[in-house]
């Protein structure tokens, strides 16, 4: 089983060919929680790396299902459904809220001013980018660094500083030859998800007029002068308004958990690793405990947390061998048990489980919706007992900075209600970067309020028809494969008793109180019971306050199960009349509801298949006093039942 957030097979992606290969002639289950952007090619990678032949070469789908802008006709669209059904199925959160719970998300926006030094400093480095001509900028790259630079400018004036320091250095590499603009390539790696972004992006290369050696060597002396006026000008700039806003923030959303009766957590998201390091200590010298996430998690406050997390579960399950999945698993216990704030980047958005915290700040909000969602999805997630508390930082001096949230905050709808971003409008966009590029555009473009309006106002358009067209013939009903199957399957667990158990353990549980009713003093409340003085507990039922040496953690692999489960097998059984009390059961199972009244045989064998591989299966036979076949499904939720003998 391989468990995917977000996976793209293509020509670009090393990564995916190497694990497609290493996979090769296994069975796989991709599993993802992250909103699936709706490509086609994303979707034949995606089904191509569990089975190479649904859909064969990359060339012959594209001809016939990916034609650009073309839409795809009937007989295509039925076509491409059948052949992905027996292989992709999707859920949506608004199908099962009738038996799965959500919580809502509450927004709170928090306006921020600038000093006249802070907006100083950002209306002259955003000219800056807007200008043809850079030589600070790779030409191959200029869009890309240009975005990047603008996320760290609307970060931190400390975060740009380090920036503003690379741009003139690269100038004094330029002028001293050690480089050359034609063909080298320099990433700022300030930024987590950055090379994510990189496989996406895909610009074009800027074409400029050919310039005589003198009129470079001017330009970029000139140029130089001007990065090094942005940066004495940054330096002198030593208090942060968005910095103190962050203050005000955390008061009023930790007074919102009080009032909830949630922890009181916060997990920041910036985009910026400097700007992490300015907030921790911020945050630090205000009182707060404050740990940090972030794509390298090298820090020696993060080591020091790991060494301890890993002593801490020498003796038990936790530990898997990796040290980047058990460095982000210490990192997450440790938020969880002790610190107060986890300032986090991008990093992550992804594959971590924060719903023990239902206060999220973006520090820095990313232009892309699906990003958003993924962040706001580690907190607002099954299982979350409480209200999210989503914040905003708002420049009240920039009005491209509020045009954009006002699109992601009402046209994507992503900061309050029960789902935030519904499946189907998030669903529409064929790419979050190109959504991030259209708006980059703007802030290239446009000069002036007007032409930011204009322009935000033109784009607002062509999403409404975008949605509208996506929402009435939309290939995210090509993935719709909810049945009523499912839909009882949902029914059955939620009518089930308020101990929520999985299949498994319930026998495991039932089990061990038979076979070691002579050991143990067995406790149906807790799920727990006492041996030789020490506290066993089911793994499921284990509470964030008694996960320590006190109590012992209790499941099918553990020495005293095994030896109970062995016992059992050993048993010679007896033919006995059984009386199943169906109304001593706490639940709901409808399909045993018919049967109450009746009586039958009933027989369980042990079958064996060898084969490449030796499988055991517990066969059921059954029939009730008037000769009718009871089913194998039906036999297996008798013994859920509360009996008699």
């Amino acid at each position: 089983m391989i468990a995917l957030a977000q996976f793209i097979i293509d020509k670009n992606n090393k990564i995916a060919r190497e694990l497609r290969s290493a996979t090769e002639g296994f069975p796989k289950l991709l599993l993802t929680a992250t909103p699936l952007q709706n490509s086609l090619m994303e979707l034949y990678g995606l089904i191509s790396f569990v089975d190479l032949h649904i859909f064969g070469d990359e060339i012959s789908f594209k001809k016939q299902f990916s034609r650009g802008t073309k839409e795809l006709s009937q007989a295509d669209f039925i076509d491409l459904k059948q052949r992905i059904r027996p292989v992709i199925h999707r859920t949506l959160r608004r199908q099962v809220t009738e038996y799965v719970k959500y919580t809502q998300r509450i927004p709170i926006t928090q306006k921020f001013m600038p000093t006249n030094e802070e907006w100083e400093l950002y209306e002259k480095v955003s000219s800056y980018l807007q200008r043809d001509l850079l030589f600070a900028l790779p030409k191959s790259q200029r869009s890309l660094m240009t975005l990047v630079i603008r996320k760290i400018l609307a970060s931190s004036t400390f975060a740009l500083t380090d920036t503003l320091q690379s741009l003139i250095k690269r100038l004094d590499e330029l002028l001293a030859g050690k480089i050359n603009d034609n063909n080298e390539k320099i990433i700022y790696r300030d930024i987590d998800e950055l090379e994510d972004t990189i496989e996406e992006w895909n610009e074009e290369e800027i074409i400029i007029d050919e310039l005589t050696d003198e009129e470079i060597i001017n330009l970029i002396l000139s140029e130089k002068r001007e990065l090094e006026s942005y940066y004495e000008l940054a330096r002198s700039i030593t208090k942060n308004s968005k910095g103190r806003a962050l203050l005000l923030a955390l008061e009023e959303g930790f007074n919102k958990m009080r009032e909830l009766g949630a922890n009181e957590k916060a997990v920041i998201f910036t985009e910026s690793r400097r700007t992490q390091r300015y907030l921790k200590e911020m945050l630090t010298e205000q009182g707060y405990n404050v740990v940090l996430f972030n794509g390298q998690n090298s820090d020696s406050d993060a080591k020091r947390i790991y060494e301890w997390w890993i002593k801490k579960h020498k003796y038990d399950d936790k530990i898997t061998g990796s040290k980047n999945a058990d460095m982000r698993a210490a990192l997450v216990e440790y938020f969880r048990d002790y610190a107060d704030i986890m300032v986090a980047t991008e990093s992550a958005s992804e594959g971590i489980n924060l719903q023990f915290c239902s206060l999220i700040v973006n520090y820095d909000l990313p232009w892309n919706p699906q990003r958003i969602e993924q962040r706001i999805g580690r907190c607002h997630r099954y299982g979350q007992k409480y209200d999210v508390v989503v914040t905003n930082f708002l420049n009240q001096k920039n009005a491209a900075d509020q045009r954009v949230y006002d699109l992601l905050s009402e046209k994507f709808k992503l900061f309050e209600g029960l789902f935030g971003s519904s499946d189907e409008i998030l669903g529409s966009l064929e790419s979050g970067v190109d959504f991030e590029k259209r708006i980059q555009e703007i802030y290239q473009n446009c000069r002036t309020a007007e032409e930011i309006d204009d322009a935000f106002n033109r784009l607002q358009e062509e999403l409404d028809e975008q949605i509208r067209i996506k929402m009435q013939e939309t290939r995210i009903s090509l993935m719709e494969n909810f049945d009523d199957e499912v839909r009882e399957k949902l029914r059955d667990n939620f009518e089930q008793t308020t101990i929520q158990l999985n299949k498994l353990e319930r026998f495991l549980w039932n089990l061990s109180k038979i076979e070691g009713q002579r050991e143990a003093v067995f406790d149906d409340n807790s799920l727990s019971f006492i041996k030789d003085k020490k506290k066993y507990q089911l793994m499921s039922q284990i509470k964030k306050e008694e996960s320590t040496n006190n109590v012992v953690h209790y499941r099918l692999s553990h020495p005293l199960a095994e030896k109970w489960v062995k016992q059992a097998k050993g048993r010679v059984l007896i033919p006995k009349e059984v009386t199943f009390r169906y109304c001593d059961y706490q639940g709901k199972i409808s399909v045993i509801e018919s049967l109450v009244g009746t009586g039958g045989w009933l027989h369980l064998d042990l079958l064996n298949v060898e084969s490449v591989e030796n499988e055991q299966y517990l066969i059921f036979s059954a029939v009730d006093n008037n000769g009718n076949q009871i089913e194998q499904d039906i036999c297996e939720k008798l013994f859920l039942l509360p009996a008699i003998v």
